[in-house]
C-alpha cells in the first residue's frame, strides 16, 4: 500500500464530490446553465488530470484504507450544519481548493513533469473564480416579489403623521414599505427605521431602508436599497452577509444583470415615467421592463418598477408582465392611501382579467 496513492485517491474524491455539488448548487439552485456546465467541466479536467498520473486508477483503489484510515472519525464543529445555500457553497469550495491544492503538492512527488505543468493550480483557481460567480446567486432567504412597495417621505404626506400613512398603506395590503429620507439625522433615521420594521413586522410585511446600509443592520430592517451612487453591491453584500435583501436600482439591462451578479436579490427598475417628487435627467420608459422579462437572467429575480408610478400606470405596466411596483406619492399624498394602495392592487386583478 503506497502512503502518497493513498493521499492522491483520497483528494481527488474529495474535490470531485465538492466540485458535484457546487454544479448542482448551480444547476438547481442558481438555475444557471453556464456555472453549471463550468464546474461539470472541472470536474471532468480533474479525472483527466488523475488519468495522466503513473498510477493507475487500480493502483490508487489498491491503496485505498476506509477501515483503517485514522482521519474519518475527525469533525470539525461546524460541520454538522450549514446556514443554506451560501453556506454550503463556501464549505464546498474550501473543499475544492483544499483538496486540489493537496493534490498539487502530491503529484509531484509521484509523477514529476507527469502532468502538463500548472494544470492542478489552474483547476484551482478556476474554482475560486466560479465560487465568486456561484455565492450572489444563492440566495438564502428567498426575496419575496411584492406588489407594491410604499416608498416612505414624510414631507409627501401633507401634514399627517407619517405613522397614520403607512399604516393605512399596510392595512390595505401593501407588502413591504422602503424608507427614503435623506436629509434627516442619523439618529431620528434609526429611530424611524426601527419603527417602520416594527410596523411593517407586526402586519407581515417587510421594512427596507434606502440607502443605509448601516442603519438597516442596526434598525432589525429586512433589506437596503442601494442607487448607482451607493455602496457597490459587492462591497454590500460582503458587509451584510445573508442578513440582508440588497436591492439595486438599473436604468439598463446590462446593469440590472451586472447587480445581479453582483449579489442584488431585488431589482429597481426604472425610471418607468417622469416623476414629480424625484426628477430625473432621463426616462428609460416601459421598454426595460419588456427587455428585462425578456433577459433569462432577471426573469426569475423579483423586480419593482419605479419612478411616476401610480394605479393607471401600475395596469399598463401588469398588463406587460411587470409583477411589482414602488409608488411614493401616489401613496404618501393620496387623501386615501388605503385606497391609493387598493386602486394599485387592483392593477394585477385587471390584468389576470384581460383577454
Amino acid at each position: 500500500m503506497n502512503p502518497l496513492h493513498r493521499l492522491i485517491d483520497a483528494n481527488a474524491n474529495r474535490a470531485s464530490e465538492a466540485l458535484r455539488l457546487l454544479e448542482d448548487l448551480a444547476r438547481f439552485v442558481a438555475d444557471d446553465l453556464a456555472l453549471s456546465a463550468a464546474f461539470k467541466a472541472s470536474r471532468h479536467d480533474l479525472a483527466s488530470a488523475m488519468a495522466a498520473l503513473p498510477a493507475s486508477r487500480a493502483e490508487l483503489l489498491a491503496s485505498r484504507d476506509t477501515p483503517g484510515d485514522v482521519g474519518t472519525t475527525l469533525t470539525a464543529s461546524d460541520e454538522s450544519g450549514r446556514a443554506g445555500a451560501r453556506a454550503l457553497a463556501g464549505a464546498a469550495a474550501g473543499r475544492a481548493g483544499e483538496a486540489l491544492r493537496t493534490l498539487e503538492e502530491a503529484t509531484k512527488a509521484v509523477a514529476p513533469g507527469g502532468l502538463a505543468p500548472g494544470l492542478l493550480k489552474a483547476l484551482r483557481y478556476r474554482v475560486y473564480d466560479l465560487e465568486k460567480r456561484l455565492v450572489p446567486l444563492l440566495r438564502v432567504r428567498g426575496c419575496p416579489q411584492w406588489r407594491v412597495c410604499v416608498l416612505v417621505t414624510e414631507a409627501l404626506m401633507l401634514g399627517r403623521p407619517w405613522h397614520d400613512v403607512v399604516g393605512s398603506a399596510l392595512d390595505a395590503g401593501a407588502e413591504a414599505v422602503q424608507l427614503r429620507e435623506k436629509e434627516m439625522p442619523d439618529r431620528e433615521l434609526f429611530r424611524r427605521g426601527e419603527a417602520l420594521a416594527r410596523a411593517a413586522h407586526a402586519r407581515g410585511a417587510q421594512c427596507i431602508i434606502n440607502d443605509r446600509l448601516d442603519i438597516a443592520l442596526a434598525c432589525g430592517a429586512d433589506g437596503v436599497h442601494l442607487g448607482q451612487g451607493d455602496l457597490p453591491v459587492q462591497a454590500g453584500r460582503a458587509l451584510a452577509g445573508d442578513r440582508l435583501w440588497i436591492g439595486c436600482s438599473a436604468s439598463t439591462v446590462a446593469m440590472a444583470v451586472e447587480a445581479v451578479r453582483a449579489g442584488a436579490d431585488v431589482l429597481g427598475l426604472g425610471p418607468m415615467y417622469p416623476s414629480t417628487t424625484k426628477p430625473k435627467g432621463f426616462v428609460a420608459g416601459v421598454g426595460l421592463m419588456r427587455d428585462a422579462l425578456a433577459e433569462p437572467v432577471l426573469a426569475p429575480v423579483p423586480h419593482l418598477a419605479i419612478s411616476g408610478i401610480d394605479a393607471a400606470r401600475a395596469r399598463e405596466l401588469a398588463g406587460l408582465g411587470c409583477r411589482g411596483v414602488a409608488v411614493s406619492a401616489a401613496v404618501c399624498s393620496a387623501p386615501d392611501p388605503g385606497g391609493a394602495v387598493r386602486a394599485i392592487l387592483g392593477a394585477w386583478s385587471a390584468s389576470a382579467r384581460a383577454p
